[in-house]
């Protein structure tokens, strides 16, 4: 008997009553996965001789299953965590569940493993005894931190919903465990209030929130909530990942604080966060200094095109390595709202005779955020570069082969001349 969990559009959970007892089952959603998919139930398969059953859901076999690849794992018991929201949960419970998956969270951190994907449908809690695993590990990293390329919202890895403000490529800011912690702080937001911090018409929409959007605290949207719970997951949401906690063992200790006192008093009174929050490693901050001034210049000028539709140049110069690219990366924040596309190309001192190649390199990034649109988006494109084009589409292939993807092939009497 298969009994289906949670199903997306790369993979299926289900969990699978065997004679010797229950296993669950993840299999992709196609019997002909594109590669990408095959590559994450791989790596998610690779990490199991790193993983703790006391806290994770482990990988037992790699099969296939009615002609789909998919994983054997463990079965701990229990239900996601997702099927157990959609209104405030009971306040003894929720902390007790927070606080299993914030130690499950601060175990897999120190295995070196960073989720990336931290949801309620990858958690799995027993509603009796409070007991938490993690679980999809797909999207799962074991770099201490790397950057988010500013890929279109369709490509990038996590959901969406939950996802930390430097995950979406717009912050000019890496990725770490504390990214993690925005996601888990989400969690425990829908988890208090029953219902997420943001609600958008869209994902770029979502993605502005994430970035630009202070959530209303719970306290002020669901009545009854402590005001130093409401504190702590405010705390987790901090749009920089140096003002969240640093580590989740530092939010394990404060929800067991509130836990406590529950039981106790039956309420929590506001207290020092953080106090236990020592980071278990060298976390040096990422925000520019001094820049300010520059990064206003930037923005302005974005927002004077945006306003008139006058293009504008404006040169950033000064000293190898002083931080050109950091000041204009800042851009990416100011690109959102107005859904801004943002090309860069850089200059390589070992490829000099290469003609163009810079701005070959930039118009491919560029091309490739097209082809990651809807098909509606994409054919906009197409008529108004056919348009701009004209003749000289398939000079403009010749440098940018992607191109080819949007316009279309051109008539071969435009190549360059060549000697």
């Amino acid at each position: 008997m298969l009994e289906t969990l949670r199903a997306d559009q790369e993979f299926v959970l289900s969990r699978l009553m065997r004679d010797d007892g229950p296993v669950l089952v993840l299999a992709t959603a196609s019997e002909e996965p594109a590669t990408e998919t095959l590559r994450r139930l791989g790596h998610a398969y690779s990490l199991r001789e790193l993983l703790d059953p006391a806290w994770i859901v482990r990988p037992l076999e790699s099969v296939h299953l009615d002609g789909r690849p998919a994983l054997l794992l463990e079965d701990p018991g229990g239900e996601l965590l997702e099927r157990l929201l959609g209104q405030p949960m009971e306040l003894p419970q929720l902390l007790r569940i927070a606080i299993g998956a914030a130690a499950a969270l601060g175990s897999l951190h120190a295995r070196g493993i960073i989720h990336r994907d931290v949801k309620p449908a990858n958690i799995l809690a027993d509603r009796n005894t409070c007991k938490v695993w993690l679980l999809g590990l797909q999207s799962a990293s074991r770099l201490p931190h790397q950057r988010q390329a500013p890929e279109p919202l369709e490509e990038i890895i996590g959901t969406l919903a939950y996802i930390a403000p430097e995950q979406t490529g717009r912050m000019n800011r890496s990725i770490d465990s504390r990214s993690d912690l925005y996601a888990y702080g989400v969690t425990l937001y829908e988890m208090l209030t029953g219902t997420l911090p943001f609600v958008a018409n869209d994902s770029v929409d979502l993605v502005h929130s994430h970035i630009a959007k202070q959530p209303m605290p719970p306290s002020e949207r669901v009545n009854g909530i402590p005001e130093a719970l409401s504190a702590i997951v405010m705390k987790l949401l901090a749009k920089t990942a140096e003002e969240r906690y640093q580590t989740a063992a530092g939010v394990e200790a404060d929800l067991r604080n509130c836990l406590a006192a529950w039981e106790s008093s039956g309420t929590v009174n506001r207290f020092l966060l953080g106090t236990h929050d020592v980071p278990d490693r060298l976390l040096i901050p990422e925000k520019l200094y001094g820049r300010e001034q520059e990064v206003g210049t930037l923005v302005a000028a974005f927002d004077r095109v945006v306003a008139s539709g006058v293009p504008e140049l404006v040169l950033v110069s000064g000293y190898s390595g002083i931080g050109k690219s950091s000041v204009v990366y800042e851009l990416h924040k100011a690109l959102v709202p107005p859904r801004g596309l943002f090309a860069s190309g850089k200059f390589d001192q070992y490829k000099p005779d290469i003609p163009y190649g810079t701005l070959a390199q930039a118009f491919q990034t560029l091309v490739r955020q097209i082809l990651g649109k809807s098909d509606m988006e994409v054919r906009l494109w197409r008529n108004r570069l056919q348009e701009a084009l004209g003749t000289n589409g398939q000079l403009i292939i010749n440098l940018i082969p992607e191109l080819e993807l949007i316009i279309g092939k051109t008539a071969r009497g435009c190549r360059p001349a060549t000697a």
